[in-house]
């Protein structure tokens, strides 16, 4: 299956049934077709071959969605690019994954400007809503291009090339193939509850887990709901309005939505599916979930390198047979997927037994072919034969999978991952910074937030408020540090290297006594 093979499927169920829809307006699953056809034939027609890269930068958009299915119908490379980074980061990798054509949003365009003179590779530039100084609009573009069915042949089977951060802070490219998606979506299908013709509620990034879990909707002629923002009273008005049976937050906004004023009156009986995953979800609040939202809770865990599925846990499996809350699941990842083989290794690349600890690894036709010009990041992510996800868990005698910490000090805060390293070179630039480490906390709001402890220079003072501002400035909100503790000094090992396990030892230290 190619990405617009499911708009193919889609459209064979219903042309005239809605496919994407955002506000008032539906577009059919006829007419995205049609959409797809002209956007592939502009591709050729401006140059762009079978095997190019082609990325789109924009918030959550059905016309911006529409066009990834017009880049597989000319058998090019979607590369979603997260609208949130900074405009530093998204050059870095439109450069870095060779991409030669992008189609972004008007409300990009100063950070495009930005890029623009270090981008040497891209040769197509499009603005979806409106003409720019450098760029037609979409339809401008679109001119002259008919509808007629294109058909090209893929040159292999790479689907997408999505970001990720690096230990270094440096973003790989994760190549995913049909083959990838196609069992992601099959794992979903047979996995979780679906009942006649869904329709899915996007308010995540598509650029993300809600844009992959898209797919699946459409092999069954669903409909896609989409949000061009995060609001929570108009999701909850649109679960009412369109009977919305599927939807995915990560922990953060089911938080806020449970305590939002609207949610016990809000009409949400056609909820079959309300998946949760992108970071860990509190047990107590989960548990909340379950009688304040319904038995529709659903988890989902996977990394881009493995997208969604490799456990999964289905709202029936959040009770015991009795019907009683299985509080003991809720702290897990739920099971592992019938596609994919999942168990704990040792540092020596030996498999460990049953409730052992150790690292996280899986094998099968979800794991990606690996990071686009990176062997050595791919060698390593494979070594003994396993893809190694990074996390430290365990697996129990029923099969549920626990995971226990997360290696290369990755810190997940609202459904985004975070990288510490990349964080520590931000406060580095900062002139009265001498040294410094940054950690996650748990945190009931965004799962776990980014704590930086700073050492400043001799004679020389921090501001909290001003520091957080410094680096905003430089990677963006997502990763600024939510607390900064400023120490005379900070723990080293013998060798000067700044020992975080004896950081964060000591602030959760503090936290317990706090809650004393």
């Amino acid at each position: 299956m190619r990405l617009v093979d499911y708009l193919d499927k889609g459209a064979q169920l219903g042309a005239g049934r809605p496919c994407l829809t955002m506000g008032d307006a539906d577009l059919s699953y006829g007419e995205v077709q049609r959409i797809s056809h002209r956007v592939g034939r502009a591709l050729q027609r401006s140059g762009i071959a079978p095997g190019e890269k082609v990325a789109v930068l924009s918030s959550n958009d059905a016309t911006a969605f529409a066009c990834v299915f017009g880049i597989s119908r000319a058998a090019g490379v979607w590369c979603p690019i997260n609208p949130r980074n900074e405009a530093a980061e998204n050059r870095y990798v439109l450069d870095a994954f060779d991409c030669t054509c992008l189609i972004f949003h008007s409300h990009y365009a100063a950070m495009v400007e930005q890029m623009r003179a270090g981008l040497p590779k891209v040769r197509v530039w499009v603005c979806l809503d409106q003409p720019q100084s450098f760029a037609p609009s979409l339809a401008q573009w679109l001119e002259g291009v008919h509808e007629a069915p294109l058909h090209v042949r893929p040159v292999d089977d790479l689907a997408m090339i999505a970001g990720t951060g690096g230990t270094t802070g440096q973003p790989k490219g994760v190549m995913l193939t049909g083959t990838n998606l196609e069992s992601m979506s099959a794992l979903t299908l047979m996995g979780y509850p679906f009942e006649g013709r869904p329709c899915y509620l996007a308010l995540a990034p598509l650029t993300h887990a809600a844009g992959v879990l898209c797919f699946p909707i459409m092999t069954l002629g669903g409909r896609i709901v989409v949000m061009p923002k995060p609001d929570l009273t108009e999701f909850l008005a649109l679960i009412a309005r369109h009977r919305v049976t599927h939807t995915f937050l990560p922990p953060t906004l089911i938080y806020m939505l449970l305590a939002h004023e609207q949610l016990a009156t809000t009409k949400r009986d056609s909820l079959q599916c309300f998946w949760y995953g992108a970071a860990p979800i509190a047990a107590a609040r989960l548990e909340e979930a379950l009688t304040k939202i319904g038995p529709v809770m659903a988890q989902l865990f996977g990394q881009t390198e493995a997208p969604m599925m490799i456990s999964m846990m289905a709202p029936r499996e959040h009770f015991r047979a009795d019907g009683s809350v299985a509080r003991e699941r809720l702290s897990s990842a739920g099971r592992p997927g019938p596609l994919v083989q999942v168990a704990t290794m040792d540092g020596d690349g030996k498999l460990l037994p049953t409730g052992e600890t150790g690292e996280i690894v899986i094998r099968g036709s979800l794991v990606m072919a690996g990071y686009y010009k990176n062997p050595a990041a791919t060698a390593e992510a494979g070594a003994h034969g396993w893809h190694h996800t990074g996390d430290i868990g365990r697996l129990d005698a029923d099969g549920f999978l626990y995971i226990v910490d997360r290696a290369k000090d990755m810190i997940i805060t609202g459904g985004f991952n975070v990288y510490s390293v990349e964080v520590e070179q931000a406060l580095m630039q900062h002139p009265d910074v001498q040294d410094g480490a940054v950690i996650g906390l748990p945190d009931d709001k965004w799962g776990e937030r980014v704590v930086a402890v700073l050492q400043p220079h001799a004679g020389r003072s921090l501001q909290a408020e001003e520091v957080q501002a410094f680096v905003k400035a430089r990677i963006g909100s997502v990763k600024a540090p939510k607390q900064i503790e400023v120490w005379p000094d900070l723990p080293r090992s013998k060798v000067g290297k700044v020992m975080k396990k004896d950081i964060r030892a000591e602030l959760l230290r503090r936290l317990k006594e706090a809650a004393e």
